[in-house]
C-alpha cells in the first residue's frame, strides 16, 4: 500500500474513531482488510496513543480557534498530520504539509486545505 492511501485509510478510521465508541482495533478492521499496512497502523494508532500530546502541540498554533469548534475532518487531518511531524521525523515537513492538503481536498472543502496548511506551516521544519 501507498503512503498516501495508508494516510487515505488513517483518516477514515481516525474519524470513524472520533464519532463512535469503537476499539482502535474495532475500527482499524472496519476500514481495513488483512494484512494490515505496518504504515497505516502506525499512524492509526500513534495518533490515537499521543492524542493528548497532539492536540495541546495544535492547540497552541491555532489562533482565534479551538480544536472542538474546528470541523470535524479538519480536526481529523490536522491531528494526523501533526502527529506525523512529531513522531515520523524520516516524513519531510513538506510532504506532511502537502499529503495534508490533499486530504483536505478529498475529503473537505475549498477552504479546508488554505486553512490546514496555514496552521501546519507554524510548526518547525526539524
Amino acid at each position: 500500500m501507498k503512503r498516501r492511501e495508508a494516510r487515505e485509510k488513517a483518516v477514515q478510521t481516525l474519524f470513524q474513531l472520533d464519532n463512535t465508541d469503537m476499539s482502535i482495533e474495532e475500527a482499524i478492521t472496519y476500514i481495513m482488510e488483512r494484512p494490515i499496512d505496518p504504515f497505516y497502523e502506525s499512524l492509526v494508532k500513534g495518533t490515537t496513543v499521543y492524542r493528548d500530546e497532539v492536540d495541546n502541540a495544535l492547540s497552541s498554533k491555532l489562533e482565534n480557534w479551538s480544536l472542538d469548534r474546528l470541523p470535524k475532518i479538519e480536526r481529523t487531518i490536522l491531528r494526523l498530520a501533526v502527529f506525523e511531524l512529531l513522531h515520523h521525523e524520516d516524513v519531510p515537513h513538506k510532504v506532511i504539509l502537502n499529503e495534508a492538503v490533499e486530504l483536505c481536498k478529498q475529503f473537505g472543502d475549498e477552504k479546508s486545505g488554505r486553512f490546514v496548511n496555514g496552521v501546519l506551516s507554524k510548526f518547525e521544519e526539524k
